[in-house]
């Protein structure tokens, strides 16, 4: 791909990219007001359409506590991983 190309493509990816946050932001106030209008329940119907909005328990490692209690633990269970980051400035 030529250098005038690929600048094409980072323009398009650019303004692509621009719209799916402005998409994301419209789509945010839309469940805010959603979720306003629910209140404290967790489920609302409008015709065709049934939202459930219900608080969710899960559980998780604190690491940062266990590597202060016990750290050859931490580390024996510790996993580096490497991946790739795509980004344009």
């Amino acid at each position: 791909m030529s250098t005038n190309e690929l600048e094409s493509k980072i323009r398009e990816l650019r303004q692509l990219q621009a719209l799916i946050e402005e998409a994301t932001a419209e789509a945010e106030t839309i469940k805010d007001a959603i979720k306003a209008s629910m209140g404290d329940s967790e489920e609302l119907r409008a015709g065709e359409y049934k939202v459930t909005w219900k608080a969710v328990k899960a559980s998780r490692i604190d690491t940062t506590a266990l590597r202060k209690a016990l750290p050859d633990v931490a580390q024996a269970f510790t996993r580096e991983t490497t991946t790739r980051r795509f980004c344009v400035a």
